[in-house]
Protein backbone atom coordinates (compact mmCIF):
# COMPACT_ATOMS: atom_id res chain seq x y z
CA UNK A 1 0.00 0.00 0.00
CA UNK A 2 1.06 3.61 -0.40
CA UNK A 3 3.21 4.61 2.53
CA UNK A 4 6.70 4.14 3.96
CA UNK A 5 8.67 0.89 4.13
CA UNK A 6 10.40 0.44 7.48
CA UNK A 7 12.25 -2.09 9.60
CA UNK A 8 9.85 -3.24 12.32
CA UNK A 9 12.77 -4.56 14.39
CA UNK A 10 14.49 -1.20 14.44
CA UNK A 11 11.31 0.61 15.49
CA UNK A 12 10.21 -1.91 18.13
CA UNK A 13 9.32 -0.31 21.44
CA UNK A 14 9.31 3.27 20.18
CA UNK A 15 5.95 4.90 20.98
CA UNK A 16 6.60 7.77 18.57
CA UNK A 17 9.52 8.65 16.34
CA UNK A 18 10.89 10.57 13.42
CA UNK A 19 12.80 8.75 10.69
CA UNK A 20 14.69 9.79 7.59
CA UNK A 21 13.33 9.04 4.09
CA UNK A 22 16.19 7.81 1.91
CA UNK A 23 14.50 6.99 -1.40
CA UNK A 24 11.45 5.74 -3.28
CA UNK A 25 10.15 2.42 -4.60
CA UNK A 26 7.59 2.48 -7.44
CA UNK A 27 5.74 -0.41 -9.07
CA UNK A 28 8.13 -1.63 -11.76
CA UNK A 29 10.91 0.64 -10.48
CA UNK A 30 12.18 -0.75 -7.16
CA UNK A 31 14.52 0.92 -4.71
CA UNK A 32 17.90 -0.14 -6.10
CA UNK A 33 19.92 -0.70 -2.91
CA UNK A 34 19.67 -2.45 0.43
CA UNK A 35 17.92 -0.03 2.75
CA UNK A 36 19.34 1.32 5.99
CA UNK A 37 17.11 -0.16 8.78
CA UNK A 38 17.36 3.15 10.65
CA UNK A 39 15.70 4.97 7.73
CA UNK A 40 12.60 4.42 5.60
CA UNK A 41 11.74 4.32 1.89
CA UNK A 42 8.70 5.97 0.30
CA UNK A 43 6.76 3.12 -1.32
CA UNK A 44 3.74 2.88 -3.59
CA UNK A 45 1.11 0.19 -4.16
CA UNK A 46 2.51 -2.72 -6.16
CA UNK A 47 6.16 -1.81 -5.60
CA UNK A 48 8.79 -4.28 -4.45
CA UNK A 49 9.84 -4.07 -0.80
CA UNK A 50 13.39 -2.72 -0.38
CA UNK A 51 15.84 -5.28 0.96
CA UNK A 52 16.27 -4.97 4.71
CA UNK A 53 12.75 -3.60 5.38
CA UNK A 54 9.71 -5.72 6.33
CA UNK A 55 6.67 -3.51 6.97
CA UNK A 56 4.82 -0.54 5.50
CA UNK A 57 3.40 2.37 7.46
CA UNK A 58 0.33 3.80 5.73
CA UNK A 59 0.89 7.33 4.45
CA UNK A 60 -2.25 8.54 6.24
CA UNK A 61 -0.66 7.45 9.55
CA UNK A 62 2.45 9.55 8.93
CA UNK A 63 3.24 13.26 9.04
CA UNK A 64 5.65 14.18 6.24
CA UNK A 65 8.40 16.64 7.25
CA UNK A 66 10.54 17.34 4.19
CA UNK A 67 12.94 14.36 4.06
CA UNK A 68 11.62 12.82 7.30
CA UNK A 69 8.35 11.37 8.61
CA UNK A 70 6.84 11.43 12.08
CA UNK A 71 4.37 8.78 13.35
CA UNK A 72 3.14 7.13 16.50
CA UNK A 73 2.00 3.94 14.78
CA UNK A 74 3.93 0.81 15.65
CA UNK A 75 5.01 -1.44 12.80
CA UNK A 76 4.85 -5.22 12.96
CA UNK A 77 6.60 -7.61 10.56
CA UNK A 78 4.56 -7.99 7.37
CA UNK A 79 2.21 -5.05 7.97
CA UNK A 80 0.64 -4.00 4.64
CA UNK A 81 2.96 -6.28 2.67
CA UNK A 82 2.08 -9.19 0.38
CA UNK A 83 4.78 -11.82 0.54
CA UNK A 84 6.22 -13.78 -2.36
CA UNK A 85 4.16 -16.98 -2.63
CA UNK A 86 1.06 -15.35 -1.18
CA UNK A 87 -0.94 -16.12 -4.36
CA UNK A 88 0.77 -19.34 -5.46
CA UNK A 89 3.73 -21.29 -4.08
CA UNK A 90 6.36 -23.18 -6.01
CA UNK A 91 5.19 -26.65 -7.02
CA UNK A 92 1.49 -25.89 -6.63
CA UNK A 93 -0.90 -26.96 -9.43
CA UNK A 94 -2.36 -23.90 -11.14
CA UNK A 95 -5.06 -25.52 -13.30
CA UNK A 96 -6.23 -29.10 -12.91
CA UNK A 97 -6.56 -31.32 -15.96
CA UNK A 98 -10.22 -31.41 -16.96
CA UNK A 99 -10.93 -27.90 -15.64
CA UNK A 100 -12.73 -25.52 -18.00
CA UNK A 101 -10.75 -22.47 -19.05
CA UNK A 102 -13.05 -19.80 -17.69
CA UNK A 103 -12.08 -16.09 -17.80
CA UNK A 104 -10.82 -16.54 -14.22
CA UNK A 105 -8.63 -19.50 -15.19
CA UNK A 106 -7.20 -17.63 -18.19
CA UNK A 107 -6.40 -14.62 -16.02
CA UNK A 108 -4.79 -16.95 -13.46
CA UNK A 109 -2.60 -18.55 -16.13
CA UNK A 110 -1.57 -15.14 -17.47
CA UNK A 111 -0.75 -13.91 -13.95
CA UNK A 112 1.55 -16.90 -13.56
CA UNK A 113 3.30 -16.09 -16.84
CA UNK A 114 1.91 -18.90 -19.01
CA UNK A 115 1.15 -18.28 -22.67
CA UNK A 116 0.03 -21.76 -23.78
CA UNK A 117 -1.72 -24.81 -22.30
CA UNK A 118 -2.85 -28.06 -23.89
CA UNK A 119 -6.62 -28.17 -24.41
CA UNK A 120 -9.21 -30.54 -25.83
CA UNK A 121 -10.49 -29.50 -29.25
CA UNK A 122 -14.03 -28.10 -29.32
CA UNK A 123 -16.42 -30.87 -30.42
CA UNK A 124 -18.64 -30.09 -33.38
CA UNK A 125 -22.31 -30.42 -32.43
CA UNK A 126 -24.89 -30.50 -35.23
CA UNK A 127 -28.47 -29.64 -34.30
CA UNK A 128 -31.80 -30.33 -36.02
CA UNK A 129 -35.42 -29.76 -35.20
CA UNK A 130 -37.93 -32.17 -36.77
CA UNK A 131 -41.50 -31.75 -37.94
CA UNK A 132 -43.54 -30.53 -40.91
CA UNK A 133 -45.40 -28.15 -38.60
CA UNK A 134 -42.33 -26.03 -37.79
CA UNK A 135 -41.70 -22.59 -39.24
CA UNK A 136 -38.99 -20.03 -38.61
CA UNK A 137 -39.89 -17.33 -36.06
CA UNK A 138 -41.12 -14.22 -37.84
CA UNK A 139 -42.53 -16.04 -40.86
CA UNK A 140 -46.31 -16.33 -41.42
CA UNK A 141 -48.03 -19.39 -39.93
CA UNK A 142 -50.42 -21.59 -41.85
CA UNK A 143 -53.06 -23.88 -40.38
CA UNK A 144 -51.59 -26.27 -37.80
CA UNK A 145 -48.15 -24.69 -37.92
CA UNK A 146 -46.01 -23.44 -35.01
CA UNK A 147 -42.72 -21.63 -34.67
CA UNK A 148 -39.56 -23.66 -34.16
CA UNK A 149 -38.33 -22.90 -30.64
CA UNK A 150 -36.26 -26.00 -29.91
CA UNK A 151 -33.45 -25.33 -32.37
CA UNK A 152 -32.95 -21.88 -30.89
CA UNK A 153 -33.16 -23.34 -27.39
CA UNK A 154 -30.50 -25.95 -28.14
CA UNK A 155 -28.25 -23.41 -29.83
CA UNK A 156 -28.47 -21.04 -26.85
CA UNK A 157 -27.88 -23.85 -24.35
CA UNK A 158 -24.87 -25.05 -26.33
CA UNK A 159 -23.46 -21.51 -26.48
CA UNK A 160 -22.39 -21.77 -22.83
CA UNK A 161 -20.31 -24.88 -23.59
CA UNK A 162 -16.91 -25.13 -25.31
CA UNK A 163 -18.37 -26.58 -28.53
CA UNK A 164 -18.73 -25.59 -32.18
CA UNK A 165 -22.39 -25.41 -33.23
CA UNK A 166 -23.62 -26.50 -36.66
CA UNK A 167 -27.25 -25.44 -37.14
CA UNK A 168 -28.66 -27.70 -39.86
CA UNK A 169 -32.24 -26.49 -39.80
CA UNK A 170 -35.49 -28.45 -39.71
CA UNK A 171 -36.00 -32.03 -40.84
CA UNK A 172 -39.31 -32.80 -42.57
CA UNK A 173 -41.47 -35.74 -41.51
CA UNK A 174 -40.03 -37.91 -44.27
CA UNK A 175 -38.02 -41.07 -43.67
CA UNK A 176 -35.76 -40.82 -46.72
CA UNK A 177 -34.98 -37.14 -46.09
CA UNK A 178 -34.30 -37.87 -42.42
CA UNK A 179 -31.93 -40.72 -43.30
CA UNK A 180 -30.03 -38.62 -45.81
CA UNK A 181 -29.72 -35.64 -43.45
CA UNK A 182 -28.59 -37.66 -40.42
CA UNK A 183 -26.04 -39.64 -42.41
CA UNK A 184 -24.56 -36.46 -43.88
CA UNK A 185 -24.49 -34.70 -40.52
CA UNK A 186 -22.73 -37.64 -38.87
CA UNK A 187 -19.84 -37.21 -41.30
CA UNK A 188 -19.18 -33.59 -40.32
CA UNK A 189 -19.99 -33.55 -36.59
CA UNK A 190 -18.80 -35.25 -33.42
CA UNK A 191 -22.26 -35.10 -31.86
CA UNK A 192 -25.70 -35.00 -33.46
CA UNK A 193 -28.50 -33.41 -31.42
CA UNK A 194 -32.11 -33.54 -32.60
CA UNK A 195 -35.43 -32.64 -31.04
CA UNK A 196 -38.65 -34.47 -31.88
CA UNK A 197 -39.29 -37.53 -34.00
CA UNK A 198 -38.19 -40.05 -31.33
CA UNK A 199 -41.61 -41.10 -30.07
CA UNK A 200 -43.82 -43.89 -31.47
CA UNK A 201 -46.04 -41.91 -33.85
CA UNK A 202 -46.35 -42.77 -37.53
CA UNK A 203 -44.51 -39.55 -38.42
CA UNK A 204 -41.65 -40.15 -35.95
CA UNK A 205 -38.78 -41.42 -38.10
CA UNK A 206 -35.65 -40.47 -36.18
CA UNK A 207 -35.35 -43.55 -33.96
CA UNK A 208 -36.01 -45.93 -36.85
CA UNK A 209 -33.43 -44.21 -39.04
CA UNK A 210 -30.89 -44.35 -36.22
CA UNK A 211 -31.39 -48.11 -35.94
CA UNK A 212 -31.01 -48.45 -39.72
CA UNK A 213 -27.82 -46.45 -40.27
CA UNK A 214 -26.31 -46.56 -36.78
CA UNK A 215 -26.82 -48.02 -33.32
CA UNK A 216 -29.59 -47.29 -30.84
CA UNK A 217 -28.15 -47.89 -27.36
CA UNK A 218 -30.78 -46.23 -25.15
CA UNK A 219 -34.41 -45.42 -25.84
CA UNK A 220 -36.76 -44.02 -23.20
CA UNK A 221 -35.90 -42.80 -19.74
CA UNK A 222 -37.87 -43.20 -16.53
CA UNK A 223 -38.12 -39.44 -15.98
CA UNK A 224 -40.73 -36.74 -16.45
CA UNK A 225 -40.60 -34.74 -18.62
CA UNK A 226 -38.35 -36.44 -21.15
CA UNK A 227 -39.33 -40.10 -21.42
CA UNK A 228 -38.82 -40.56 -25.21
CA UNK A 229 -35.08 -39.89 -25.38
CA UNK A 230 -32.89 -41.81 -27.83
CA UNK A 231 -29.13 -42.23 -27.53
CA UNK A 232 -26.76 -44.02 -29.87
CA UNK A 233 -24.20 -43.40 -32.57
CA UNK A 234 -23.87 -43.16 -36.32
CA UNK A 235 -20.34 -44.25 -37.09
CA UNK A 236 -18.08 -42.19 -34.84
CA UNK A 237 -20.74 -39.55 -34.25
CA UNK A 238 -22.66 -39.63 -30.97
CA UNK A 239 -26.40 -39.15 -31.28
CA UNK A 240 -28.87 -37.63 -28.81
CA UNK A 241 -32.51 -37.62 -29.90
CA UNK A 242 -34.29 -35.30 -27.47
CA UNK A 243 -38.08 -35.21 -27.11
CA UNK A 244 -40.01 -32.63 -29.10
CA UNK A 245 -41.91 -30.87 -26.32
CA UNK A 246 -39.83 -27.79 -25.45
CA UNK A 247 -39.72 -28.42 -21.69
CA UNK A 248 -38.71 -32.04 -22.31
CA UNK A 249 -36.00 -30.81 -24.68
CA UNK A 250 -34.57 -28.49 -22.03
CA UNK A 251 -34.71 -30.97 -19.15
CA UNK A 252 -33.12 -33.86 -21.07
CA UNK A 253 -30.46 -31.55 -22.48
CA UNK A 254 -29.50 -30.28 -19.01
CA UNK A 255 -29.58 -33.69 -17.32
CA UNK A 256 -28.33 -36.01 -20.08
CA UNK A 257 -26.78 -34.28 -23.09
CA UNK A 258 -24.94 -31.49 -21.27
CA UNK A 259 -22.85 -33.69 -18.91
CA UNK A 260 -22.06 -36.02 -21.83
CA UNK A 261 -20.89 -33.08 -23.91
CA UNK A 262 -18.81 -31.76 -21.01
CA UNK A 263 -17.17 -35.17 -20.74
CA UNK A 264 -16.43 -35.11 -24.45
CA UNK A 265 -14.85 -31.68 -23.96
CA UNK A 266 -12.48 -33.22 -21.40
CA UNK A 267 -14.16 -31.96 -18.24
CA UNK A 268 -13.95 -34.07 -15.10
CA UNK A 269 -16.50 -32.15 -13.00
CA UNK A 270 -19.81 -33.25 -14.51
CA UNK A 271 -22.35 -33.22 -11.70
CA UNK A 272 -24.61 -30.20 -11.52
CA UNK A 273 -24.62 -28.43 -8.14
CA UNK A 274 -27.54 -29.27 -5.90
CA UNK A 275 -28.98 -27.77 -2.76
CA UNK A 276 -31.77 -28.46 -0.32
CA UNK A 277 -34.86 -26.28 -0.08
CA UNK A 278 -38.21 -26.34 1.68
CA UNK A 279 -41.39 -26.43 -0.41
CA UNK A 280 -43.51 -23.36 0.19
CA UNK A 281 -46.51 -25.03 -1.44
CA UNK A 282 -47.61 -28.59 -2.13
CA UNK A 283 -46.75 -30.56 -5.31
CA UNK A 284 -48.83 -33.31 -6.83
CA UNK A 285 -46.81 -36.34 -7.96
CA UNK A 286 -47.70 -39.87 -8.92
CA UNK A 287 -45.05 -42.48 -7.99
CA UNK A 288 -43.29 -44.21 -10.88
CA UNK A 289 -41.09 -41.66 -12.67
CA UNK A 290 -38.49 -39.23 -11.37
CA UNK A 291 -39.81 -35.77 -12.13
CA UNK A 292 -38.15 -32.39 -12.60
CA UNK A 293 -40.45 -29.43 -12.13
CA UNK A 294 -39.52 -25.82 -12.77
CA UNK A 295 -39.23 -23.76 -9.64
CA UNK A 296 -38.20 -20.51 -8.01
CA UNK A 297 -35.76 -20.95 -5.13
CA UNK A 298 -35.26 -18.07 -2.72
CA UNK A 299 -33.19 -17.45 0.40
CA UNK A 300 -34.91 -17.25 3.78
CA UNK A 301 -33.71 -16.73 7.35
CA UNK A 302 -34.08 -20.41 8.21
CA UNK A 303 -32.91 -21.76 4.82
CA UNK A 304 -33.92 -21.77 1.16
CA UNK A 305 -37.53 -22.14 0.05
CA UNK A 306 -38.84 -23.18 -3.36
CA UNK A 307 -42.13 -23.09 -5.22
CA UNK A 308 -43.21 -24.34 -8.65
CA UNK A 309 -43.91 -21.99 -11.55
CA UNK A 310 -47.54 -22.89 -12.20
CA UNK A 311 -48.75 -25.48 -14.72
CA UNK A 312 -45.91 -27.92 -15.40
CA UNK A 313 -47.11 -29.28 -18.75
CA UNK A 314 -44.18 -30.21 -21.00
CA UNK A 315 -45.29 -27.87 -23.80
CA UNK A 316 -45.23 -24.77 -21.57
CA UNK A 317 -42.06 -22.79 -22.10
CA UNK A 318 -43.78 -20.24 -19.87
CA UNK A 319 -42.94 -22.49 -16.92
CA UNK A 320 -39.31 -21.42 -17.40
CA UNK A 321 -39.97 -17.69 -17.67
CA UNK A 322 -39.38 -16.94 -13.97
CA UNK A 323 -37.77 -20.23 -12.97
CA UNK A 324 -34.24 -20.36 -11.55
CA UNK A 325 -34.03 -24.08 -10.74
CA UNK A 326 -35.33 -27.58 -11.33
CA UNK A 327 -37.06 -29.33 -8.43
CA UNK A 328 -36.17 -33.04 -8.29
CA UNK A 329 -38.96 -35.35 -7.16
CA UNK A 330 -37.82 -38.98 -6.59
CA UNK A 331 -39.72 -41.67 -8.51
CA UNK A 332 -40.99 -43.32 -5.33
CA UNK A 333 -42.50 -40.13 -3.93
CA UNK A 334 -46.20 -39.40 -3.85
CA UNK A 335 -47.71 -35.97 -3.34
CA UNK A 336 -45.41 -33.58 -1.49
CA UNK A 337 -46.84 -31.24 1.10
CA UNK A 338 -45.77 -27.72 1.94
CA UNK A 339 -42.77 -27.85 4.30
CA UNK A 340 -41.21 -30.93 2.67
CA UNK A 341 -37.46 -30.74 2.06
CA UNK A 342 -36.56 -31.30 -1.60
CA UNK A 343 -33.46 -31.18 -3.78
CA UNK A 344 -33.16 -28.40 -6.33
CA UNK A 345 -30.73 -27.93 -9.22
CA UNK A 346 -30.04 -24.19 -9.57
CA UNK A 347 -29.74 -23.00 -13.15
CA UNK A 348 -26.53 -21.07 -12.37
CA UNK A 349 -24.77 -24.45 -12.34
CA UNK A 350 -26.49 -25.74 -15.47
CA UNK A 351 -26.63 -22.78 -17.82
Amino acid sequence: MDGFAVSSEHLRGKPAFEIKVTGESFAGHPFPDKADPESCVRIFTGAAMPAGLDAVLLQEDCEILDARIRTGVRARPGDNVRNVGHDVVKGEVIIQRGQMLTPFAIGWLAACGHTHVNVVARPKVAIFSTGDELREPGSPLGPGQIYDANRYLMSALLASLPVEILDLGVLPDDEAATEQALAAAALQADVLLTSGGVSVGEADFVTGVLQKIGELEIWRLNIKPGKPLAYGRIGDCLFFGLPGNPVSTIVTFLLIARPALMRLCGATQLNAPQQGAILSESIRHKPGREEYQRGVVASAEDGATVRVTGDQSSNRLASFSNANCLIRIPKESGNLTSGTKVTVLPFFGLI
